[in-house]
């Protein structure tokens, strides 16, 4: 009889650790890599994370938590990394063991900016992970309502759909609706992209404009979305699905999406350092956004991206975002 898979989480974020309370739903014992010896040692004495959803607390006898990545590596079968993109390779250099043989699923929500590779063709290339090893997690799902344990939904993509259906399983629950996809390339772009939209959101929401152009900038947007991720990869797929639309729309529109509350700071008036600064939490939009706008210019037939251009112009070339929004209004229908 084989034995059952040993699954870990690398991250201590907010959606890091929402993952591992759903993975305690379901799982005697769950892996747990973090960098900060703070918060292990905050976490077994008061049983919550000290900075991130710390209403969760956690029963200490299903945690294996360690700040060193190679003894979580080892230990597990499924490795889900919840590690901002902007910070994950760095994190990955202190691996010295071979982790080809294992799960990897990516719940990193951005482009790896040393590579400019998704985090799963990062995986394969650096790692030799098969694809049929590599899965992605989409939402819509925040992880505040994961820890208010309010209905939410996921979905789980990878090219080895039974594989999908396995940690599907060990993410349900009461409130955790789980679905599984084959479009492992298309989710991962779009997990990335509504961040960037989510900013551009947040920056209309600062400079004034209301929910009748906000509800034009996202059917805009999903339209955008769907000509970048059919330029990156063209495959059958309904963007329409909540994995791509749902997803997009709850961090456009929700008060617990910090890429919103980013482009929100932004477009009252702060600086992009000053705006991070102050949030103290990494909006992976800002980074979305370089990678998205670089990937289009290797293009040799660009895709029109007037949304994510804007933004970009905005937090790269420290254009004025009024000036800029008024243009992207013209171009917007």
């Amino acid at each position: 009889m084989d034995k059952p898979l040993k699954y870990a989480v690398f991250g201590a974020g907010s959606w890091a650790t929402a993952i591992v309370k759903m993975l305690c739903e379901n799982l005697d014992e769950v892996g747990w890599y973090m960098r900060s010896v703070y918060t292990k040692e905050h976490l077994l004495k008061e049983q919550h994370n000290p900075n991130y959803l710390s209403s969760v607390e956690f029963h200490l006898e299903q945690l294996k938590i360690s700040n060193d990545i190679n003894e979580i590596a080892a230990y597990a079968d499924v490795l889900f990394f919840v590690i901002p993109s902007a910070f994950i390779h760095g994190e990955l250099e202190k691996l010295n063991i071979d982790i080809s043989n294992k799960t990897i699923v990516s719940a990193v929500k951005g482009i790896m900016p040393e590579t400019g590779l998704l985090v799963g063709e990062h995986f394969h290339e650096a790692y030799n992970i098969p694809y049929d090893n590599i899965a992605v997690i989409a939402g819509p799902c925040h992880a505040e309502e994961v820890a208010l344990e309010r209905l939410s939904y996921l979905t789980i993509s990878c090219s080895d759909t039974g594989k999908a259906k396995t940690i599907a399983n060990k993410l349900s629950s009461d409130y955790i609706k789980t679905k599984v996809s084959d479009d492992i390339i298309g989710v991962e772009y779009a997990v990335m992209l509504k961040n960037i939209y989510a900013i551009a959101a947040g920056i209309a929401h600062g400079l004034g404009y209301g929910d009748n152009f906000q509800s034009v900038l996202m059917s805009n947007a999903i339209r955008e979305m769907k000509r970048f991720i059919k330029k990156m990869h063209k495959m059958k797929r309904n963007i329409n699905n909540s994995a791509y639309l749902g997803d997009l729309l709850v961090t456009g529109y929700s008060v617990f999406s910090r890429n919103r509350m980013f482009g929100n700071m932004i477009g009252k008036g702060y600086t992009v350092k000053s705006a991070q600064m102050e949030m103290n939490m990494v909006a992976e939009g800002y980074y979305a956004t370089k990678s998205a706008h670089l990937l289009n210019l290797k293009n040799t037939k660009k895709t029109q991206l007037p949304i994510i251009n804007a933004v970009y112009q905005i937090l790269y070339e420290n254009k004025n975002p009024k000036k800029v929004f008024k243009k992207l209004t013209e171009k917007l229908d």
